[in-house]
Parts: C-alpha cells; structure tokens; sequence
C-alpha cells in the first residue's frame, strides 16, 4: 500500500514579487504625481490667505463707515498739530488705526492709548509692540524685522494720487488732519480707494504711527516688493530709499501674486492688478479729480 506524502503541493497560481524595475517605476510615479499635487495646494492655500486678506479690508471698511456715520466724517488719516509728516519719531502722529479700533472690537486696546501724548510716549509703547491681527494679511509671510520690537501692518490709507508728502493739501481720503465725508467725495465712493495693503519696511515706525507705515499714494502698485525681499537678503545697495527723517511715501504692495487688495470707499474690496494702467490707479487715489472711470478700466 502506497504511503500519503506527509506534504501537500499548493494548486494554486504562483505569486511573483515586484521587480527592482517596477518598483522605481511606481517611485516615480508617486513622485511626479506628488509634484503635481505640491503648486495645486499651495495655490489652494495662497487663495485662502488672499481670501482672509480680503476679509481684513471689509472689516476695516465697515469700521470706517461707522465711524463716519457716528461722526459724519472719516477718521483723520493722521492727527498732527503742524505737516508735512515726516518719517520720524517726533510729533503727535496718532494714526488712523488708533481712531478705528473702538469699532473693530478693540475697546480696551484703545482706551490704554493716550492719544493727547502722542504716538511715541512711553505709556504709549506697549500699545505700539502689540500686534492686532486684522492689520495683518496672512500672505506677509516675511518679518519685516522692526526696530526695537514696533509691530508692523500690512494695510494702509490712501493720502494722494501721486508721491507727495502727507499734509494738509492732499486729494485722498486720509491725509493730515483729514475730516472727509462721504458728501465730500465728489468722484464717486465707488471710484476712491480708502486702504490698500502695504509692506512694511525696516525703517517703518509701526502701525500705530501716521507716516508711511500706515498712509500711501497711488504713485505705484507693487514698487515695494523687490526691495522688502532684497532687504531679507540684506545684501548691497538694499537701503530703504524712505529714510527715518524723510518726506517719501510710496505706492501700495503686496506678497499676492499679481497685484493687492484694496478697500474702495463704497463698502466693497477689490483686487487690482499690478498691471493696471498708472493713470486709472492715479485716478482711484484722488476723491474729487472729476475724471470719469469705466469700470472696464480697473
């Protein structure tokens, strides 16, 4: 009688193991679909930035109208006994931001801050060091590097169409002891900016202070940019060319790829292009030129 074998012999297909070949094959694979998801998600997240940017400006838009409403005119852009405001720490230089912040929910913020003292006090410099997250766009990714611990912003009032110091004369909507109703805007609040996103320089005083840190023209869209990102590097020749001490302004800027947001008067944000044409965005700067925009134009 024949024994049983004590093994038995599997009936089943055989299972091949992946080659060295194939398994690089579905590596690189993995890795060029990787590289196309990466520029997806990081335009996914810039959009979301942009998105919370936008919603800064509406917040500080609707501040401004209630202030505006409460006192029939906008928040002076800075508060100064005498002009041309220059970019140092002298003077009263109390900003249009301080005037906002009772109505973006900072009542307690505002009532530390000795506005008769002026900007630069001493019991005015904790106020100074505090960062207030709405003036700030999520796209600023880069620290502006402050002297002595000043927090920056990223947002700024229109003063003037063109590059001027800030003074009593100026044709925006914040300007030197500004008191502009929207009576007083003769253009159309639909056709003024209020604010637009900035880059703060180094040699900036800070977001509380009403010199070019938180007032600009409509001079240029986007000038900024190359040299904040020369300033990182710090290499040769990346001097601020506004001084602590000078009477430059400077146009608007922003991180977001292709232009920045702005505030126009009338309640509404709008991002414009960097490419817009210099003479429509000079227009947008001055509340009462009587020139006549398309909204084909911008």
């Amino acid at each position: 009688m024949r024994q049983r074998s004590r093994f038995c012999l599997s009936t089943g297909p055989e299972r091949s193991a992946f080659t060295l070949v194939e398994l690089l094959v579905v590596i690189a694979i993995i890795g060029v679909l990787v590289g196309l998801l990466l520029p997806a998600v990081q335009a996914a997240r810039e959009a979301a930035r942009r998105t919370q940017c936008s919603n800064n400006l509406l917040q500080l838009n609707l501040a401004a109208h209630n202030f505006e409403f409460s006192y029939e005119h906008l928040p002076s852009g800075v508060l100064n006994p005498t002009g041309p405001i220059r970019n140092e720490e002298i003077g009263q230089h109390v900003s249009w931001t301080i005037q906002l912040m009772p109505y973006l929910e900072q009542q307690a913020l505002y009532a530390k801050f000795d506005i008769e003292k002026g900007t630069y006090a001493p019991e005015n410099r904790m106020i100074r060091e505090l960062a207030v997250r709405t003036l700030n766009c999520p796209s600023d990714w880069m620290p502006s590097e402050p002297e002595a611990g000043i927090a920056q912003g990223s947002y700024a009032g229109c003063h003037h169409d063109s590059e001027s110091p800030i003074d009593l004369d100026n044709n925006g909507l914040l300007y030197l002891n500004s008191r502009v109703s929207y009576a007083g805007i003769s253009d159309g609040s639909s056709n003024t900016i209020l604010f637009g996103e900035v880059l703060p320089l180094k040699t900036d005083l800070g977001w509380v202070s009403g010199t070019r840190a938180t007032l600009r023209n409509t001079s240029g869209l986007n000038a900024d940019l190359t040299l904040r990102q020369q300033q990182q590097g710090n290499p040769p020749g990346a001097e601020s060319p506004y001084p602590v001490g000078g009477l430059g302004v400077g146009g608007f800027s922003s991180f977001h790829q292709g232009g920045a947001n702005f505030a126009i008067a009338d309640g509404s944000v709008r991002f414009l292009s960097q490419s817009i044409k210099p003479e429509v965005f000079k227009l947008l700067g001055n509340r009462a030129d009587g020139e006549l925009l398309s909204a084909a134009d911008w």
